[in-house]
């Protein structure tokens, strides 16, 4: 008897070695591909602490003021608007906000968001883990509720020249998947697909001004971990790089072994934000046809980064203020036209909610507080969700729902 129960406890060893592990992931999603589809970036930065908000206006690093009409909770902040009464601000932290802002994207029409986590927040026991943890929880379930596809990237902003490489990721994406179940939320499988894999975007590879070395931070390890693991792996992968990645210059490190990692993604997404204006827009978007051109060689998804204007003068107190008008939302409309025009599948907008660098295509206020320290840019009489319903169009036009046009479309009112 005893032998018996030894071979059967040796059998089920051996079985249990042999079984191979299982993946994850949930096989299918809402969305099995990037192809078709506008995706903003959505930041989160915006946090209350004990009940307040940007009670001190020389601290305050944010350009944009947002539309609070809508919002069942908000906070009170040291800026006033004209007529005197206090401005009000929200916080990422509370459900009710991440709910309304993906309430948005289903009215409007937008297709989803990439969930930005920055380097710091994959850091285990800190307490900024755990507030995007939540964040990111109340994400999935409300692009779950609203049908909206949802993905995490990464963005590599925050690692250290020495003591740290990417290895640090590998276990912030196990846990992700284990404890959020990110690839398997409740209810509605909206985690965005691509190729049929999961989505996984990486974005600060390339940049000259980072402290790390692209050869030196295990980025190779890391692609071959969420592309190969038999439990966390299997995933697609997209790449944020610098606007000259191709070239190797300007904006961008002269190692060409950036091209080796990109040839290892699925998708390369380039960065744009603060390049151009609308008067020197033509002298960039030649870029988009000899990228797509040099990504076709290469079997290599292309999307390109669309951002509505710029300002960040409270950010950084010597920048302009609006130093990239927005001009209605033609500068907006154009890139869209011509990214599509060029033969672009997929786009990615900057950002859904970044007010502190100007570029939130959300619900703005066009009267702002009104402040001696900080300076508000407004939207130029346009109304506060102009930019949501241009984004919607976008992603009509990109799906040839409505024509391809160089105009920005009619709004019927």
């Amino acid at each position: 008897m005893k032998k018996r129960f030894t071979i059967s406890i040796f059998c089920l060893l051996a079985l249990a070695i042999c079984t191979p592990a299982q993946n994850k992931h949930f096989k299918t999603s809402e969305y099995p591909t990037y192809k078709g589809l506008v995706i903003a970036g959505y930041q989160g930065w915006f946090i209350q602490r004990d009940g307040k908000m940007y009670t001190d206006p020389t601290k305050i690093r944010i350009d944009m003021w947002p539309d609070m009409k809508e919002y069942k909770q908000s906070y009170p902040t040291g800026v006033k608007y004209a007529d005197g009464t206090t401005a009000t601000f929200f916080s990422a932290t509370d459900k009710s906000t991440i709910d309304l802002h993906f309430k948005w994207m289903k009215q409007y029409g937008i297709d989803g968001v990439f969930m930005q986590r920055f380097f710091n927040y994959a850091r285990p026991g800190t307490q900024q883990r755990k507030i995007y943890a939540k964040m990111l929880a109340d994400a999935l379930d409300a692009a779950s509720k609203y049908d909206r596809a949802i993905a995490v990237e990464y963005d590599l902003s925050g690692l250290k020249a020495t003591g740290e490489d990417c290895s640090m990721l590998i276990e912030d994406w196990k846990f992700l998947v284990d404890s959020l179940k990110v690839t398997n939320q409740k209810g509605k499988k909206t985690y965005l697909y691509h190729n049929g894999k999961p989505l996984v975007a990486i974005w600060g590879l390339g940049f000259p001004d980072r402290p790390y070395d692209i050869r030196n931070i295990g980025f190779d390890k890391l692609l071959d971990f969420l592309k190969n693991d038999p439990v966390y792996g299997g995933c697609s992968i997209l790449i944020g790089v610098p606007t000259f990645w191709r070239e190797l210059g300007r904006d961008c490190v002269k190692d060409t072994y950036l091209h080796d990692l990109i040839k290892m993604s699925d998708i390369v997404l380039p960065w744009m934000v603060g390049r151009t204006k609308l008067e020197t827009y033509d002298a960039y978007r030649d870029n988009i046809a000899k990228d797509l051109e040099w990504c076709k060689e290469n079997k290599i998804d292309y999307c390109p980064v669309i951002w509505p204007g710029f300002s960040w003068h409270n950010l950084k107190k010597t920048a302009e203020s609006n130093a990239t008008p927005r001009h209605g939302g033609t500068f907006y409309w154009n890139q869209i036209y011509h990214s599509i025009n060029y033969g672009c599948e997929m786009l990615f907008i900057a950002m859904f909610d970044e007010v502190n660098e100007g570029t939130a295509i959300f619900k703005i206020t066009d009267n702002p507080p009104v402040d001696n320290v900080a300076k508000f840019v407004g939207l130029e009489g346009k109304p506060s969700d102009h930019y949501l319903w241009l984004t919607g169009q976008a992603g009509k036009m990109l799906r040839k729902e409505i024509p391809l046009t160089p105009a920005i479309p009619e709004r019927k009112k």
